[in-house]
């Protein structure tokens, strides 16, 4: 029954009032200094690329992880992750979805939060280059949810060279976490996804006139909208719903096999009702469900300190994969 029972996050310095200023403070204003990415390039099967960005320090473990929507790697969270990650002797590897390096991709296709073929497509070149003996996975929300996809879609034919993984602020359940961007409460997070990922669409419609109706695009103001018309549109869904429900990890989360940690905070203003798979934790051998009431969306920010309690969780977890039940 790995539901961690209790959580040995505190809480942030008191200014943080509650989960938005939570998430919206080290979101705007946390800088993570001092880490040099060496990037790569590698190639799609369907023509298209990736941009991988790695920090080495010759070690023969990886940390591989995936970031956030619309982030990348120099998002604060995946910065930090991998500046802890390196500083304790791992390799680590941030990969960017297709448009999250700077560069548009080639192909119509965007990214989601399914979008576990790239996901299997980085971690099948790393596996190639025969460096390293033991892979870890990590994922910043939407990067979560890949991860966990990912993870329950290999099942029993995961590569053994995969030890754990650790995933944070990740929804679960993608219905219910896009519905959360509904809510009046929301307004400030669902403005500043749409406003980039609209930006995006007209990049894309100046490489695909005929494809995108960028009129339409003009007049959309919600997500359900965006994500009818364009994400699934692009993607092969018939509507947001079908898309939601399609790629939503917690339909293939009991068939992972490897020691796995989700952190999700109580006041996570972006995760709701099934995004806590507190049922599929309590019966499931791997999966380990720790729940902090405070925290917020990639917040968890700990006063005085470079790294996030979430980070230091993460690398408390996978430094003691080998155990029975991780330390908390």
């Amino acid at each position: 029954m790995p539901l961690v029972p209790y959580s040995s996050y505190k809480g942030p310095p008191a200014y943080y009032l509650n989960g938005h200023f939570e998430t919206i403070i080290p979101s705007l204003f946390r800088k993570v200094a001092g880490l040099t990415y060496t990037r790569e390039r590698i190639d799609t099967a369907d023509g298209d690329f990736l941009d991988l960005d790695w920090a080495g320090v010759g070690s023969d473990r990886l940390l591989i992880v995936s970031h956030g929507l619309e982030g990348g790697s120099d998002r604060h969270y995946a910065r930090g992750l991998a500046k802890l990650f390196t500083g304790v002797g791992l390799d680590v590897l941030v990969w960017n979805n297709r448009s999250c390096s700077g560069e548009m991709n080639r192909r119509p296709v965007l990214y989601h939060h399914g979008c576990s073929d790239d996901l299997r497509t980085v971690i099948e070149y790393v596996l190639s280059l025969n460096r390293y003996n033991d892979l870890f996975l990590s994922g910043i929300s939407m990067g979560g949810a890949q991860t966990l996809k990912y993870l329950g879609e290999q099942g029993v034919n995961l590569p053994p060279t995969i030890k754990a993984a650790a995933v944070y602020s990740t929804p679960c359940n993608l219905p219910a976490s896009a519905a959360t961007l509904r809510y009046r409460s929301n307004r400030f997070y669902k403005n500043r996804f749409l406003h980039k990922l609209k930006t995006k669409v007209r990049r894309k419609a100046q490489q695909f006139p005929d494809l995108i109706d960028v009129e339409l695009l003009d007049r959309v103001h919600d997500f359900d909208t965006f994500d009818t018309h364009f994400t699934a549109k692009l993607h092969g869904f018939s509507d947001a719903e079908d898309f939601y429900r399609s790629v939503s990890a917690d339909r293939c989360m009991a068939q992972i096999q490897v020691p796995t940690l989700i952190l999700n905070a109580q006041n996570d203003p972006l995760l709701e009702g099934p995004c806590y798979p507190i049922d599929i934790a309590e019966r499931h051998p791997y999966l380990y469900l720790e729940m902090p009431k405070r925290g917020g969306h990639t917040g968890f920010t700990l006063g005085g300190e470079e790294f996030t309690w979430a980070e230091q969780r993460v690398w408390q977890f996978i430094a003691h994969q080998g155990a029975s039940v991780p330390s908390h």
